[in-house]
């Protein structure tokens, strides 16, 4: 039972390595057997295994007094089990994908107002919602705008600045 629950506290250590050293045995690996290998071998996968093989492993034998070869099917069966729900859980974790990131052109036809007057030929600064967040833009217009007045953008000639025109009402 001493090696079982070895086994399952090198799992534990190592499963607490990986959130440092994360990425290491994928790098290692590399391509190994034209990729069939991939994320199979990396580290919570590797660490969950060796856990529950030992832990698994250690309660057969110690709380069933299952016998060493029957409590070896039991820990690699839990171990195998664990490896399978820690691979399928990271490929879902990594595939899952949040919003795409605002673009410049998500700007486009919104309002906003002229924070430092806008020059006939010069830029000025606006105020702009993107994303739900207020941000501060370098804008430039056709004619001058006071500042205070409300503007909207035709186009983001760049990721930092707009072009603008007054809003009439």
């Amino acid at each position: 039972m001493v090696w079982f629950l070895g086994l399952g506290i090198t799992g534990v250590a190592l499963l607490a390595l990986s959130l440092v050293f994360d990425g290491i045995l994928e790098g290692i690996l590399d391509g190994a057997l034209d990729g069939a290998l991939d994320g199979w071998l990396s580290l919570p996968v590797v660490a969950g295994f060796l856990a529950m093989t030992g832990f698994g492993g250690a309660i057969a034998a110690g709380g069933f007094g299952a016998g060493p070869v029957a409590a070896t099917a039991v820990g690699a069966g839990a171990g195998a089990g664990t490896a399978w729900l820690t691979y399928r859980f990271s490929g879902a974790l990594m595939r899952g994908s949040t919003a795409d990131a605002p673009t410049g052109n998500d700007l486009v036809g919104t309002s906003g107002s002229v924070v430092t007057a806008i020059p006939a030929d010069g830029y000025g600064e606006v105020l702009l919602r993107l994303a739900g967040q207020t941000a501060k833009f370098a804008a430039r217009s056709a004619g001058p705008v006071a500042r205070g007045a409300e503007v909207w953008v035709e186009s983001a000639p760049s990721a930092t600045s707009v072009v603008v025109r007054p809003v009439d009402r």
